[in-house]
């Protein structure tokens, strides 16, 4: 099988597994993330295929929506690139990536790197930031029924894992406790002069938020 076909059968395979996925970790999040691990692509040396694979595949089965179980991810992309007969070496370089991608509350060690990883690192941390992020954080806030903002309560910037994943704070603290944090995080020039843009974005968001919250705009 040739990499357009193995591509063609991955989108399929993602489209039906993500099928009435929350709307911030739907199909058309990975097709975002897909699209601007392209476009980091081109500047950079790297194994197209296991950028475009992982990118496909790096949420297909977030924890978050199973029980914080982290090793279904994993196990689904490893049985479904078994089953299409890609080698061995392919496959565990795209199960390091979904390993290894997830911010984890950014105090998480890597175990694992690659200049692939970087890249997909990268497209998915665009798509947390900007418009779209700010779409995606309420969108999830929602989601899980939490408040839009609570002066009283302050973001902590510097948990845990194990405390990001079980944080329930309004979701204007999501953008303290990590989204703001993305743009000093990105491994490639082009995905840190892009999330440069965008993090301007939601600065100028915030202030407007927080204007209109006091009643002065």
């Amino acid at each position: 099988m040739n990499t357009s076909e193995l591509i063609h059968k991955t989108i399929t395979f993602v489209k039906e597994k993500l099928n009435n996925a929350e709307g911030g970790h739907d199909w058309f999040h990975i097709e975002r993330v897909y699209k601007n691990a392209l476009l980091i692509a081109k500047d950079t040396n790297c194994n197209l295929e296991i950028v475009q694979l992982g990118a496909l595949l790096h949420d297909i089965a977030d924890s978050k929506f199973h029980n914080g179980d982290e090793s279904i991810g994993p196990k689904t992309a490893r049985a479904f690139l078994e089953a299409e007969n890609v080698s061995e070496e392919i496959i565990q370089h795209v199960v390091d990536i979904i390993e290894n991608i997830s911010y984890k509350g950014g105090n998480f060690e890597k175990k694992f790197s690659s200049v692939e990883l970087d890249i997909v690192q990268d497209a998915d941390r665009l798509d947390a930031i900007g418009a779209i992020g700010v779409a995606r954080a309420f969108n999830y806030g929602g989601f899980k029924n939490r408040a839009l903002y609570d002066p009283e309560i302050a973001p902590v910037t510097n948990m845990t894992k194990e405390e990001y994943k079980k944080n329930n704070a309004p979701t204007i603290n999501h953008f303290y406790e990590k989204l703001l944090l993305l743009k000093d995080k990105m491994n490639t020039e082009r995905g840190k002069q892009i999330a440069s843009e965008r993090h301007h974005f939601m600065e100028y968001f915030l202030a407007q938020f927080y204007a209109e919250w006091e009643g002065v705009k």
